[in-house]
């Protein structure tokens, strides 16, 4: 299995000779950082594509990969919505309607499960909107065209192997118990939009017990919006504490192998 960090959430898979994305977000400004070279015409070939939710930072390219692929999605219902009203067909759109929803595919099965979005602290809006400026109003149509609908994260039966995917971490404690109960052998977790990310995202190591944890979205993606997060509290900690989990933290566009 070969596992690509696109930037931001953004992962492509392979196994055999099947590839799927989830939340592909190549669109970037001058001032993003790191440089993701790769845009979304770039990629060609992709089968399905995996919805966390509907935030642009996760959805904004996907009209125009799933055009270029002939990908089918799986979201939530109002994020299918707003994929029909961008001219993507209706039978490229699988709306996910129910918690632990799984699909078959050859090769490999997907699960969705109902989750949350993190909540933005006060320190975190306040720091932002003093980076922000005069510039709010040219900014909040981003908020309002894209909505963020049901939170999914996505678990993969892939070769032997669970992964697991959040695209943004605001799990319940009860959520992440009834995860806890299986084994996970590779963890994707989201480490953005909280002033105390990394103590957020050490809840989800000590719950889920990953073999192998991959942080992602702690990239400057759309700045003054978004910042780089230094993850290094998150990393130190699951060292000292956490020993029989593994960080790896990936490069982008970088492949890795499992």
């Amino acid at each position: 299995m070969e596992l690509k960090w696109l930037g931001t959430a953004g992962f492509e898979i392979k196994t055999g000779s099947h590839v799927f994305l989830i939340d592909p977000y190549l669109s970037r400004s001058k001032r993003s950082f790191p440089k993701q070279d790769i845009k979304p015409c770039d990629i060609k070939k992709a089968s399905r594509i995996f919805i966390s939710h509907g935030h642009f930072d996760h959805v904004q390219d996907v009209p125009q990969i799933a055009e270029q692929t002939g990908a089918d999605i799986y979201c939530s219902d109002i994020v299918a919505a707003f994929f029909k009203n961008h001219q993507i067909g209706t039978q490229q759109i699988q709306p996910v309607l129910s918690d632990k929803k799984k699909f078959n595919f050859q090769g490999y099965t997907a699960q969705a499960f109902f989750s949350e979005h993190v909540q933005f602290d006060k320190k975190l809006i306040i720091e932002t909107l003093f980076k922000i400026n005069i510039n709010l109003f040219k900014y909040l149509p981003l908020f309002k065209k894209f909505p963020c609908g049901q939170v999914l994260s996505w678990r993969f039966y892939i070769e032997d192997k669970i992964i697991q995917f959040f695209g943004s971490a605001g799990s319940s404690l009860k959520e992440l118990k009834e995860m806890g109960h299986k084994p996970i052998d590779i963890l994707l977790l989201p480490l953005q939009g909280h002033s105390d990310i990394c103590g957020i995202g050490l809840n989800y190591v000590k719950h889920l017990k990953p073999k192998i944890v991959i942080p992602h979205h702690q990239d400057d993606f759309f700045p003054p919006i978004s910042k780089q997060v230094d993850i290094s509290p998150f990393v130190d900690t699951i060292k000292k504490e956490y020993r029989d989990t593994k960080v790896v933290i990936p490069k982008m566009n970088e492949t890795l192998i499992f």
